[in-house]
Protein backbone atom coordinates (compact mmCIF):
# COMPACT_ATOMS: atom_id res chain seq x y z
CA UNK A 1 0.00 0.00 0.00
CA UNK A 2 1.08 3.60 -0.57
CA UNK A 3 0.36 6.49 1.78
CA UNK A 4 0.48 9.84 -0.09
CA UNK A 5 2.24 12.68 1.77
CA UNK A 6 -0.01 14.48 4.25
CA UNK A 7 -2.69 11.77 4.32
CA UNK A 8 -3.90 9.70 7.27
CA UNK A 9 -4.37 5.94 6.89
CA UNK A 10 -6.11 3.89 9.57
CA UNK A 11 -5.23 0.23 10.13
CA UNK A 12 -7.94 -1.97 11.61
CA UNK A 13 -8.28 -5.69 12.14
CA UNK A 14 -8.83 -8.42 14.70
CA UNK A 15 -6.32 -8.93 17.52
CA UNK A 16 -3.17 -10.64 16.21
CA UNK A 17 -3.80 -9.68 12.57
CA UNK A 18 -0.43 -7.90 12.21
CA UNK A 19 -1.30 -4.22 12.78
CA UNK A 20 1.69 -3.49 15.07
CA UNK A 21 4.03 -5.47 12.82
CA UNK A 22 3.13 -3.27 9.84
CA UNK A 23 3.90 0.00 11.66
CA UNK A 24 7.09 -1.43 13.23
CA UNK A 25 8.53 -2.04 9.74
CA UNK A 26 8.69 1.68 9.06
CA UNK A 27 11.30 2.68 11.69
CA UNK A 28 13.01 -0.71 11.12
CA UNK A 29 12.18 -2.30 14.45
CA UNK A 30 11.82 -5.27 12.11
CA UNK A 31 13.13 -5.68 8.56
CA UNK A 32 11.10 -7.26 5.78
CA UNK A 33 12.00 -10.76 4.59
CA UNK A 34 10.60 -10.05 1.13
CA UNK A 35 9.32 -6.96 -0.65
CA UNK A 36 10.35 -3.54 0.62
CA UNK A 37 9.34 -0.51 2.67
CA UNK A 38 10.14 2.81 1.01
CA UNK A 39 9.85 6.48 1.97
CA UNK A 40 9.82 8.93 -0.96
CA UNK A 41 10.98 6.07 -3.20
CA UNK A 42 14.00 5.16 -1.06
CA UNK A 43 14.17 1.75 0.64
CA UNK A 44 14.37 2.30 4.41
CA UNK A 45 17.25 -0.24 4.55
CA UNK A 46 19.31 2.14 2.39
CA UNK A 47 18.77 5.09 4.75
CA UNK A 48 20.94 6.08 7.67
CA UNK A 49 19.11 4.59 10.67
CA UNK A 50 19.49 7.70 12.86
CA UNK A 51 18.14 9.92 10.08
CA UNK A 52 15.26 7.52 9.34
CA UNK A 53 14.15 7.46 12.95
CA UNK A 54 14.52 11.24 13.30
CA UNK A 55 11.80 11.56 10.62
CA UNK A 56 9.30 9.34 12.46
CA UNK A 57 7.30 10.11 15.59
CA UNK A 58 5.58 7.34 17.54
CA UNK A 59 2.84 7.49 20.18
CA UNK A 60 1.92 4.11 21.65
CA UNK A 61 -0.30 2.84 24.45
CA UNK A 62 2.76 1.97 26.54
CA UNK A 63 4.52 5.31 27.03
CA UNK A 64 8.18 5.08 28.03
CA UNK A 65 9.47 7.84 30.29
CA UNK A 66 13.01 7.99 31.64
CA UNK A 67 13.84 8.39 35.33
CA UNK A 68 14.44 12.14 35.28
CA UNK A 69 12.46 15.37 35.28
CA UNK A 70 9.50 16.21 33.07
CA UNK A 71 11.79 18.67 31.27
CA UNK A 72 14.46 15.98 30.66
CA UNK A 73 11.84 13.71 29.12
CA UNK A 74 10.52 16.45 26.85
CA UNK A 75 13.98 17.61 25.75
CA UNK A 76 14.80 14.03 24.75
CA UNK A 77 12.80 14.75 21.57
CA UNK A 78 14.52 18.05 20.83
CA UNK A 79 17.45 19.05 23.02
CA UNK A 80 17.55 22.53 21.46
CA UNK A 81 13.89 23.34 22.20
CA UNK A 82 13.35 26.63 23.98
CA UNK A 83 11.21 26.84 27.12
CA UNK A 84 8.63 28.73 25.06
CA UNK A 85 8.42 25.88 22.51
CA UNK A 86 8.21 23.28 25.29
CA UNK A 87 5.35 25.10 27.01
CA UNK A 88 3.52 25.56 23.68
CA UNK A 89 3.79 21.80 22.96
CA UNK A 90 2.50 21.00 26.45
CA UNK A 91 -0.46 23.34 25.99
CA UNK A 92 -1.43 21.54 22.76
CA UNK A 93 -1.11 18.21 24.60
CA UNK A 94 -3.27 19.53 27.50
CA UNK A 95 -0.56 18.84 30.09
CA UNK A 96 0.88 22.35 30.75
CA UNK A 97 -1.60 23.23 33.53
CA UNK A 98 -0.95 19.92 35.27
CA UNK A 99 2.83 20.53 35.20
CA UNK A 100 2.45 24.03 36.65
CA UNK A 101 0.51 22.61 39.61
CA UNK A 102 3.43 20.33 40.57
CA UNK A 103 5.70 21.64 43.39
CA UNK A 104 8.74 21.68 41.08
CA UNK A 105 6.88 22.46 37.83
CA UNK A 106 8.83 21.28 34.79
CA UNK A 107 11.64 20.08 37.11
CA UNK A 108 9.36 17.50 38.77
CA UNK A 109 10.86 13.98 38.83
CA UNK A 110 8.68 11.40 37.07
CA UNK A 111 10.20 8.25 38.61
CA UNK A 112 11.31 5.09 36.80
CA UNK A 113 9.16 4.65 33.66
CA UNK A 114 7.05 7.58 34.90
CA UNK A 115 5.61 5.69 37.89
CA UNK A 116 4.69 8.97 39.64
CA UNK A 117 2.30 9.89 36.83
CA UNK A 118 -1.05 8.43 35.77
CA UNK A 119 -1.55 6.71 32.40
CA UNK A 120 -3.23 9.81 30.96
CA UNK A 121 -0.49 12.15 32.18
CA UNK A 122 2.22 9.93 30.70
CA UNK A 123 0.44 9.71 27.37
CA UNK A 124 -0.07 13.48 27.18
CA UNK A 125 3.65 13.97 27.92
CA UNK A 126 4.50 11.56 25.10
CA UNK A 127 2.27 13.58 22.74
CA UNK A 128 4.00 16.82 23.81
CA UNK A 129 7.33 15.10 23.15
CA UNK A 130 6.27 14.15 19.61
CA UNK A 131 5.00 17.70 18.97
CA UNK A 132 8.48 18.96 19.92
CA UNK A 133 10.08 16.42 17.60
CA UNK A 134 7.87 17.64 14.71
CA UNK A 135 8.32 14.46 12.63
CA UNK A 136 7.46 14.12 8.93
CA UNK A 137 5.71 10.79 9.59
CA UNK A 138 3.53 9.94 12.56
CA UNK A 139 2.71 6.45 13.84
CA UNK A 140 -0.08 6.18 16.42
CA UNK A 141 -1.53 3.35 18.40
CA UNK A 142 -4.38 5.46 19.66
CA UNK A 143 -5.99 3.05 22.13
CA UNK A 144 -7.02 4.89 25.26
CA UNK A 145 -9.05 2.13 26.92
CA UNK A 146 -7.15 2.38 30.22
CA UNK A 147 -7.88 6.08 30.64
CA UNK A 148 -10.76 7.94 32.24
CA UNK A 149 -13.10 9.83 29.88
CA UNK A 150 -11.64 13.29 30.69
CA UNK A 151 -8.06 12.15 29.93
CA UNK A 152 -9.26 10.32 26.82
CA UNK A 153 -11.03 13.40 25.47
CA UNK A 154 -7.95 15.62 26.10
CA UNK A 155 -5.68 13.09 24.39
CA UNK A 156 -7.97 12.73 21.35
CA UNK A 157 -8.00 16.52 20.93
CA UNK A 158 -4.19 16.65 21.15
CA UNK A 159 -3.78 13.81 18.63
CA UNK A 160 -6.02 15.56 16.12
CA UNK A 161 -3.89 18.71 16.29
CA UNK A 162 -0.77 16.56 15.91
CA UNK A 163 -2.06 14.78 12.78
CA UNK A 164 -3.07 17.89 10.85
CA UNK A 165 -1.20 18.05 7.53
CA UNK A 166 1.13 15.23 8.56
CA UNK A 167 1.58 11.79 6.98
CA UNK A 168 0.03 9.52 9.61
CA UNK A 169 -0.53 5.79 10.06
CA UNK A 170 -2.91 5.04 12.91
CA UNK A 171 -3.76 1.70 14.48
CA UNK A 172 -7.33 2.82 15.07
CA UNK A 173 -9.60 1.71 17.88
CA UNK A 174 -12.14 4.52 17.70
CA UNK A 175 -14.77 4.94 15.03
CA UNK A 176 -14.32 8.74 15.12
CA UNK A 177 -10.66 8.30 14.03
CA UNK A 178 -11.55 5.74 11.37
CA UNK A 179 -14.18 8.04 9.85
CA UNK A 180 -11.54 10.80 9.47
CA UNK A 181 -9.07 8.51 7.66
CA UNK A 182 -8.31 9.09 3.98
CA UNK A 183 -8.08 5.30 3.58
CA UNK A 184 -8.71 2.33 5.86
CA UNK A 185 -6.58 -0.82 5.62
CA UNK A 186 -8.26 -3.96 6.92
CA UNK A 187 -5.80 -6.61 8.10
CA UNK A 188 -6.47 -10.26 8.77
CA UNK A 189 -3.91 -13.06 9.27
CA UNK A 190 -1.03 -10.78 8.25
CA UNK A 191 -2.56 -9.66 4.95
CA UNK A 192 -4.40 -6.56 3.76
CA UNK A 193 -7.77 -8.03 2.84
CA UNK A 194 -9.67 -4.79 2.18
CA UNK A 195 -8.86 -1.14 1.53
CA UNK A 196 -11.09 1.89 1.05
CA UNK A 197 -13.14 4.54 2.83
CA UNK A 198 -15.63 3.76 5.60
CA UNK A 199 -18.62 3.96 3.23
CA UNK A 200 -17.02 1.81 0.48
CA UNK A 201 -15.94 -0.88 2.96
CA UNK A 202 -19.35 -1.00 4.65
CA UNK A 203 -20.99 -1.55 1.27
CA UNK A 204 -18.63 -4.46 0.52
CA UNK A 205 -20.15 -6.36 3.43
CA UNK A 206 -16.84 -8.11 4.23
CA UNK A 207 -14.41 -8.17 7.18
CA UNK A 208 -14.74 -4.42 7.85
CA UNK A 209 -18.53 -4.63 7.97
CA UNK A 210 -18.20 -7.45 10.49
CA UNK A 211 -15.69 -5.45 12.61
CA UNK A 212 -17.95 -2.39 12.45
CA UNK A 213 -21.00 -4.28 13.62
CA UNK A 214 -19.25 -6.14 16.45
CA UNK A 215 -16.43 -3.88 17.65
CA UNK A 216 -16.86 -0.28 16.51
CA UNK A 217 -20.64 -0.10 16.81
CA UNK A 218 -20.38 -1.14 20.45
CA UNK A 219 -17.81 1.62 21.13
CA UNK A 220 -19.98 4.16 19.30
CA UNK A 221 -22.99 3.23 21.43
CA UNK A 222 -20.86 3.58 24.60
CA UNK A 223 -19.59 7.00 23.47
CA UNK A 224 -23.10 8.29 22.74
CA UNK A 225 -24.21 6.88 26.10
CA UNK A 226 -21.41 8.83 27.86
CA UNK A 227 -22.46 12.05 26.11
CA UNK A 228 -26.07 11.62 27.26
Amino acid sequence: FTVPAGQMFAIVGPSGSGKSTVVNLLPRLYDVLSGSVSIAGVDVRDMDLTYLRSCIGVVTQDTYLFNGTILDNLRYANENATMEEIEAACRIASIHEFILKQPDGYNTMVGNRGLKLSGGEKQRLSIARVILKDPKILILDEATSALDSISESAIQDALEVLMQGRTSIVIAHRLSTILKADQILVLKDGEIREQGTHEVLLEKGGIYRELYETQFRKILDMESGNQD
